[in-house]
């Protein structure tokens, strides 16, 4: 699993979830359920991650979104 993107933005990991679906790459959101821990307050960053093999799609269609800016290094 490779991590595209690190945000405490729950919109914008909204919106990522929801372009990757569209193009049908499967995905993971972690550390979302922490904020029951933490409270919801939004300290903790989500954290977004694709299979390896989906890697080079999913950052051009968050980087034809727009998003480029968003996105992790890609080690």
């Amino acid at each position: 699993m490779r991590e595209l993107v690190r945000t405490n933005d729950i919109v914008l990991v909204s919106a990522v979830g929801a372009l990757l679906d569209g193009a049908n790459i499967h995905h993971l959101v972690l550390d979302q359920n922490m904020s029951i821990i933490e409270g919801s307050l939004g300290i903790l960053p989500r954290r977004i991650l694709v299979h390896e093999d989906d890697n080079r799609e999913a950052r051009q269609i968050l980087s034809d979104a727009g998003l480029a800016h968003e996105l992790r290094a890609d080690d």
